[in-house]
């Protein structure tokens, strides 16, 4: 994958859409592509938070560990955004990333990131809406889990 490739795929994630291709080609070129293979983290629930990441290629899995076993809250796919959360409130990671299937990610430093939330208010709303969607996900399956116990 180049870095125009990675620019491209870029302007598909929802809160890079409206940004100048110039600054998605810096964001690329500052951001590490991480190759994933199935099975394997993104990150640890309790970690510290240090960067999100958009997956480009691949699947991966949010995963609770709940006092029952692991709980899989929801699976990402493509041009969608982990790890914001964590950045976001500053606090160690709420859950486990799991690559599902071989899986290539762009690692954004936390500084970075927090960076372009402050140039781009619009990014900035578009990140509160994905994670106000993923709650309301979230709550749905744990509704769904209480429900078959």
């Amino acid at each position: 994958m180049t870095l125009e490739t990675e620019v491209v795929a870029l302007q598909k994630v929802p809160m890079f859409r409206e940004m100048d291709p110039k600054r998605l080609k810096l964001l690329a070129f500052t951001s590490e592509r991480i190759t994933f293979a199935a099975g394997q983290k993104f990150f640890s629930q309790g970690d510290i938070s240090d960067a999100a990441y958009v997956i480009l290629e691949g699947k991966a899995d949010i995963i609770i560990d709940g006092p029952n076993g692991p709980f899989e809250v929801i699976e990402l796919g493509e041009h969608q955004l982990v790890g914001e959360m964590g950045l976001l409130t500053e606090a160690p990671r709420s859950a486990n990333v799991v690559a599902t299937v071989p899986t290539i990610a762009l690692r954004i430093d936390k500084d970075v990131f927090l960076e372009l939330m402050k140039q781009f208010p619009q990014m900035a709303m578009a990140v509160m809406r994905e994670m106000a969607r993923r709650l309301d996900m979230s709550n749905e399956r744990l509704a769904s889990y209480r429900r078959e116990m």
